[in-house]
């Protein structure tokens, strides 16, 4: 059995769940292996519903046919916060040249808008996301763009009457100006929460769900765990945002969605109740959050 120090090496499968739960967020496009054996793994522990998520169009135009090939797999679409400004100034260094130039950038955004608006009609896709703000790999010279692609995909949201999934990285404050100005779709997600326990307050004032992911269980993180004793149940979700942020005592290693139990154990510890009332609870806030 490998070392936790070979960051190459899928973590061991965890004790599996009592209470089946849901990934809320996951990137399977970007993990090894294949769909099928992705989704086994995640079974076998409790994970039995898994949401993909699209980054671009063709990572969204992905995620929506997955969805529609994979009876436990949701779909949500969008432009990530920094790929707006790629498509926009023709970055060649972006997520997705699709659509990237110099001239006419700001055609090219809303040609990728109108996909994502196309994708959100499909009935397998369930939100529109991520999308948000990130202030921290978007200089000022991209809030513009990534701003104006915001607020059009809560428009798409809004208007499909989906859920909208937020990636919020450094950017707490405007993004929650805009979905005031905006107006929040009846279901929001804080994807990945990244706040401290007073936002999760006033989150919690506005009905968005937050979703914690496996940084909750980083030594640092006591933002995150302070945030999540005072979130309200009803409003808390589990991701794994894999291959991303695999919680400890894995951390660094491939994260997928099979590791969910991990992190649900954790967060149970943090909330001081029983791994089947969390679990009980998850998994009906997720289907509650994407209307699945």
């Amino acid at each position: 059995m490998p070392s936790n120090a070979d960051k190459n090496a899928a973590p061991p499968l965890p004790e599996p769940l009592r209470v089946p739960v849901a990934d809320s967020h996951t990137h399977l496009d970007m993990q090894s292996g294949t769909v099928e054996e992705g989704l086994a793994r995640a079974a076998s522990v409790g994970v039995t519903t898994v949401v993909q998520v699209g980054c671009d169009i063709k990572g969204s135009q992905w995620a929506a046919e997955t969805a529609a090939a994979y009876d436990g797999v949701h779909a949500t679409v969008a432009l990530h916060p920094n790929e707006a400004p790629r498509i926009v100034h023709g970055d060649p260094d972006g997520w997705s040249r699709q659509g990237a130039r110099e001239a006419g950038g700001d055609a090219a955004l809303d040609e990728a808008l109108a996909e994502i608006d196309r994708l959100a009609g499909l009935p397998q896709v369930k939100g529109v996301g991520e999308t948000g703000l990130d202030h921290f790999r978007t200089g000022p010279g991209g809030k513009a763009a990534q701003e104006r692609s915001f607020r059009a995909h809560i428009e798409i949201a809004k208007r499909h009457g989906k859920a909208l999934v937020i990636h919020d990285r450094d950017a707490h404050a405007d993004v929650l100006r805009v979905l005031k100005e905006e107006g929040a779709p009846e279901r929001t997600v804080f994807h990945c929460y990244s706040g401290d326990a007073a936002m999760a307050d006033v989150c919690a004032r506005e009905g968005y769900f937050m979703s914690f992911a496996g940084n909750v269980t980083f030594k640092n993180a006591q933002n995150l765990r302070d945030a999540l004793a005072v979130a309200p149940l009803e409003l808390v979700l589990v991701e794994t945002d894999a291959p991303f942020l695999t919680p400890a005592p894995y951390r660094g290693r491939p994260n997928a969605p099979y590791l969910v139990p991990v992190t649900v154990r954790a967060m149970a510890a943090v909330r001081g109740i029983d791994e089947d009332a969390l679990a009980t609870a998850l998994g009906a806030n997720t289907a509650r959050a994407f209307a699945y």
